[in-house]
């Protein structure tokens, strides 16, 4: 009996499409296809895998004769009707719109806070500011990577595990996305606004200025988790996005292994090419925004031998972070540029 004879009829008796199997194993379709055609031959980490998932050995699943099993009733089969959700993938995206949204928050909760207990205890000055407002900014950060880089991990694993995904989202799916990422949308910017308020308000009393600050860069914090988590929820809902930016995020070693069909694996090499490209820009952009944004922070600290005579409020060291996003501005558009520009290459 062949291993194509045996794959077919152990993937009949979990009611699995060739799609399904794929996703499970990490690989395209067309390469499942090829297997059962016996056109080629999975790899030895595919095999095992296989044998994971179907509950047989490995001499049985390559050389033995399994379509004359019955079917285990207690092995989980898919359901049948529309593409299902075999890899986690809903849930692992559901995780990161949780993760890295409250990662953000944290960094800019962090400036809350600074901004807030500035000047409240007499430490060595940092630059520009207080040892105190340093100290809170860095325990922030850290917070914020707590959340972020930990996200970071778990997705480049599970886009190595599963670099194709079917999209297995209804059109109610989408629309249910696209309705709470519009009511988040909105509440986000009404935050946003609250935080703006309370600068207005508050910020003509002098004594009152950090208050002020506190409250912006929260209810900023706020509206930025609703936007990001509504957005990436929404963004998970792309199938077709994801398993494009598979090429972007995976390494060229791990594609070469990848267990693709030759134009799939071309494809991804070509957009890993291109989007290396592109990051090297972006890169380059983003130094020269630090680079701008430590010298609007650290200036003043230059330009007067007293610190402690600096006031940051209305000076360019208040808005040193405008750097960021003008760079993040700055690359989004070099991206589309290059991008637009460089599909004829």
């Amino acid at each position: 009996m062949s291993f194509r004879d045996n794959l077919q009829h152990l993937r009949a008796t979990r009611n699995m499409t060739q799609e399904q199997l794929a996703m499970l194993l990490g690989v395209s379709r067309q390469s499942v296809t090829k297997w059962e055609a016996e056109k080629s031959y999975p790899e030895m980490d595919k095999l095992l895998k296989l044998c994971q998932i179907f509950e047989c050995s490995l001499d049985d699943l390559v050389q033995g004769d399994l379509t004359g099993r019955s079917p285990d009733p207690a092995a989980a089969t898919v359901p049948a009707g529309p593409p299902t959700d075999v890899c986690g993938y809903d849930e692992h995206q559901r995780m990161m719109a949780w993760k890295v949204p409250t990662g953000i928050a944290a960094i800019l909760v962090g400036i809350a806070v600074g901004l807030f207990f500035e000047g409240a205890a007499d430490l060595a000055p940092a630059g520009a500011r207080d040892g105190l407002f340093v100290i809170i900014i860095l325990a922030g950060i850290l917070g914020g990577l707590a959340f972020l880089v930990p996200a970071g991990m778990e997705h480049a694993a599970f886009q190595r595990a599963h670099p194709y995904v079917e999209d297995f989202y209804t059109d109610d799916d989408r629309a249910v996305a696209r309705r709470s990422f519009s009511a988040g949308l909105v509440g986000g910017i009404a935050l946003i606004f609250v935080g703006i308020g309370f600068l207005l308000v508050l910020g003509e009393d002098r004594a009152l200025e950090n208050a002020a600050l506190f409250f912006l860069m929260f209810f900023i914090a706020l509206g930025v988790w609703n936007i990001v988590h509504y957005g990436m929820l929404l963004g998970r809902t792309n199938v077709a996005e994801y398993n494009r930016s598979v090429g972007e995020d995976l390494e060229v070693e791990d594609i070469v292994r990848a267990s693709l069909d030759d134009a799939r694996r071309e494809a991804l090499l070509e957009a890993k090419r291109r989007d290396e490209k592109v990051g090297a820009v972006c890169a380059v952009i983003m130094i020269l925004a630090t680079i701008v944004g430590l010298a609007l922070l650290f200036a003043p600290v230059f330009a007067s031998p007293d610190p402690s005579a600096f006031d940051p409020i209305g000076t360019s060291a208040m808005w040193f972070w405008v750097a960021w996003p003008v760079g993040g501005m700055v690359c989004g558009i070099v991206v589309v540029l290059m991008r637009a520009f460089g599909k004829g290459e």
